[in-house]
């Protein structure tokens, strides 16, 4: 059944993201998803049964139709994040299908950043393990607003309603613990279809909803007129015409909230204000523009403003720190120490800073804090104590999932070291007492 325009532009859109252990089944998953449902062209399936008899498979492999590069076709695994577009007549739909592997643990926290539901896949045979815990705590900590456990392989448990209950149990239990508010456990068989987008005849004894039923109708907001308003500058645009001699407009993605002609804002970290004059979309004037939008902001004053600063409502100014506290994950194979040299990242601004403190890391067994550990390595959750260079205006993610966030980036050679959440915790760490003046004057 094919989706007019019509139809399309009246769904909403579900931004969701899989995760679990290697050979879970995750791009099984996916493809069957999308062939289920239709949404796999008729060239896109032909390549599939193409790779699959080239294996000496009999029938397609339908994780290929996610696992799109070459190097992860030869191993048979995901080792990055692939994105796939569909749609059904009720919504439409973003996937992230995010690897397996420990080591690629931080591709997750790329692909959950901005989901909206994360379907965590656990294999029927083995239950909840160590990489479904640290999934659990990063879709916790990033706050994605539902989670679904996925226990895959059903058929190889002959679809017994007991080894279900028994994981679905446990992994609740443990997202309760991190804070997770619900969990929806369904029961499936990728390879078979099972629950998927069609109800299994082999499990009568479950009447929840397949994976497909409960993406098209999990509560999905998109009213973000709650949230502060924010707008990172990303563009100082000055054309310099004959028609506009005198045109200056700040250019961004609208981070959160929205922002009306008329309205007097405050650009940050210099604290000047100024009242919106004009609002260009797509190279048209509105008098409003939310969240999402790329739009470009003419002021009424001639202010100093360039890229980095932070354009917010003057009745909800954040306030600006050079101390930062928050958790994070470390992604990087370098590991994170006391003492690191570091630039974070912060919206459209970039300055110095330096680690000062990692007061306890994440234990993912019994979600216990490890004081002081002294460093963060590839795929530790802990928490780090930051003094920046510059005055930053930090949102707590809790209240801003792109304000509240920032990424730690070794000055060195660019890379990305750090995902951070500011204020974000599980539990209150230890008090730190302050280390003695190492010379740094930030």
């Amino acid at each position: 059944m094919s989706t007019t325009t019509e139809e399309l532009s009246a769904t909403t859109l579900l931004r969701f993201a899989t995760a679990g252990s290697v050979d879970d089944g995750k791009s099984t998953l996916v493809g069957r998803l999308l062939h289920d449902s239709k949404s796999v062209l008729a060239d896109q399936l032909e390549a599939v049964e193409h790779a699959s008899r080239n294996r000496g498979q009999d029938t397609p492999d339908l994780a290929l139709l996610t696992d799109g590069l070459r190097a992860e076709r030869e191993q048979g695994i995901t080792i990055d994040v692939a994105y796939r577009y569909f749609a059904t007549p009720r919504r439409r739909f973003i996937l992230a299908d995010t690897p397996g592997h420990v080591q690629y643990t931080r591709n997750m926290v790329t692909g959950a950043s901005t989901a909206e539901l994360t379907v965590i896949l656990v294999d029927a045979r083995n239950g909840v393990v160590e990489q479904t815990r640290r999934h659990a705590a990063i879709a916790a900590l990033l706050r994605v607003p539902h989670v679904a456990l996925a226990v895959n392989k059903m058929d190889l448990v002959d679809y017994r309603e007991s080894v279900f209950a028994a994981i679905a149990e446990e992994f609740t239990a443990y997202a309760s613990e991190l804070g997770v508010p619900e969990v929806t456990a369904i029961p499936i068989s990728a390879l078979a279809g099972d629950n998927v987008v069609e109800p299994s005849s082999n499990m009568d004894w479950y009447g929840g909803p397949t994976v497909l039923e409960h993406l098209e109708t999990v509560p999905v907001s998109h009213d973000l007129s709650h949230c502060h308003a924010r707008l990172p500058v990303q563009y100082v645009i000055r054309p310099q015409t004959a028609e506009h001699p005198d045109y200056r407009g700040y250019a961004g993605q609208i981070a959160a909230g929205s922002f009306r002609v008329g309205e007097t804002v405050t650009v940050l970290p210099a604290g000047r204000t100024s009242r919106i004059s004009g609002i260009d979309l797509l190279g048209r004037p509105v008098d409003v523009a939310w969240t999402t939008q790329s739009v470009t902001l003419l002021l009424e004053d001639d202010i100093d403003i360039s890229r980095g600063d932070l354009i917010v409502p003057s009745e909800d100014v954040p306030a600006t720190t050079q101390d930062i506290e928050a958790t994070v994950c470390h992604v990087a194979d370098e590991a994170l120490t006391v003492g690191h040299r570091v630039l974070i990242k912060h919206g459209t601004r970039t300055v110095k800073a330096i680690v000062k403190d990692i007061p306890s890391r994440l234990t993912l067994d019994d979600l216990s804090l490890h004081p002081h550990p002294g460093q963060l390595v590839a795929n530790d959750i802990g928490r780090v104590k930051i003094r920046t260079a510059e005055p930053l205006p930090a949102d707590v993610y809790a209240d801003s999932r792109r304000t509240g966030s920032f990424i730690l980036i070794d000055p060195a050679d660019g890379t990305t070291l750090t995902a951070g959440m500011v204020g974000e915790s599980f539990a209150a760490p230890e008090p730190v007492q302050d280390g003695a003046d190492d010379g740094w004057d930030f």
